[in-house]
């Protein structure tokens, strides 16, 4: 690709990489290094493709002086420890999420508004194939759901948080083997198994279509994004919220934008959309800070973390 646009490794200043399923760091660039490469090589996470990001970027690099760097990978953990207590002492709430997107989301929502990610106290919305809700406050990023496990409001691919008790009666029904129930959380579930389809463009127009059934389960899908939204607002301690960000795909809907924007008012602050992933820009931005001198890249070590 690169030698059909004419472009030479050694006309490049760095490569960034989608960041993968690491261990457990703060948000930020990381340089591409020994034991990175090794997590992602060992197996240590799941299975993604997020998890190719450093090694390519490593590859496109070697040999030359180049840097390779990740950004804001899905493992980014800042969340104290009343985010992960479970009552049951086996189970540990994980932090996966759209975090690319949702810290690029609130950095350029800050520089907006002539400000720095490290002042805000935002809520950020990521709506895709998995929906993700994230408080981002005052430069941490504090609290959001696992949205590779499905957990949170249902999305076009993914069931959300199902009633515990029920859940657990299903998986001893002999119904659904373990791995038919896997998919139906994560890439069988949420509108796909409630309405057939997870373009959200043909859920749109059956409900203006005024399809019942479309209507009841786009009404509830708004809800639930509504409540996930709202729920975060004890994770600020008080302080208001300054904004709440929508972006993913699903924000080119402007009827979701517009229901959702209605549901959360009583949080007493607005709503501002950013259609689409973003990630390519974030991955640009986040290289462009290390190489303007404005961060240092952290150095993965998961021995040393200091995350909650």
């Amino acid at each position: 690709m690169l030698a059909d646009h004419g472009v030479a490794i050694s006309d490049l200043d760095a490569v960034s990489g989608r960041g993968g399923l690491l261990q457990p760091i703060r948000h930020g660039a990381y340089a591409v290094n020994d034991r990175m490469r090794e997590d992602l090589l060992g197996g240590t996470g799941a299975d993604h493709a997020s998890n190719l990001g450093a090694l390519i970027a490593h590859e496109l690099v070697a040999g030359t002086d180049k840097p390779a760097f990740i950004v804001d990978p899905v493992v980014v953990d800042e969340a104290p420890a009343r985010v992960k207590v479970t009552g049951m002492k086996a189970i540990r709430r994980k932090v996966i999420s759209h975090a690319l997107n949702q810290i690029s989301t609130a950095r350029r929502y800050a520089e907006e508004h002539e400000t720095f990610y490290r002042y805000l106290k935002v809520i950020v919305c990521h709506m895709g194939g998995g929906i993700t809700v994230g408080a981002h406050c005052k430069g941490r990023y504090i609290d959001v759901n696992n949205g590779l496990d499905g957990e949170g409001p249902f999305s076009p691919q993914r069931s959300g948080s199902e009633p515990t008790g029920d859940l657990i009666r299903l998986c001893f029904s002999g119904e659904y083997t373990l791995d038919e129930l896997l998919k139906l959380n994560k890439g069988k579930g949420g509108l796909l198994d409630l309405l057939g389809t997870a373009d959200f463009r043909e859920v749109e127009q059956r409900v203006n279509d005024g399809e019942a059934w479309a209507c009841e389960v786009y009404e509830a899908m708004v809800y639930q994004i509504c409540k996930n939204i709202t729920a975060l607002l004890p994770a600020f301690d008080g302080e208001p919220v300054e904004q709440v960000l929508l972006t993913g795909g699903l924000a080119r809907s402007e009827m979701l934008v517009r229901d959702i924007t209605k549901g959360v008012r009583g949080l007493g602050c607005g709503v501002t959309a950013y259609p689409g992933e973003n990630e390519m820009y974030a991955l640009v931005k986040g290289a462009l800070r290390v190489l303007d001198g404005r961060e240092i890249p952290g150095d993965y070590n998961p021995d040393h973390k200091d995350v909650q």
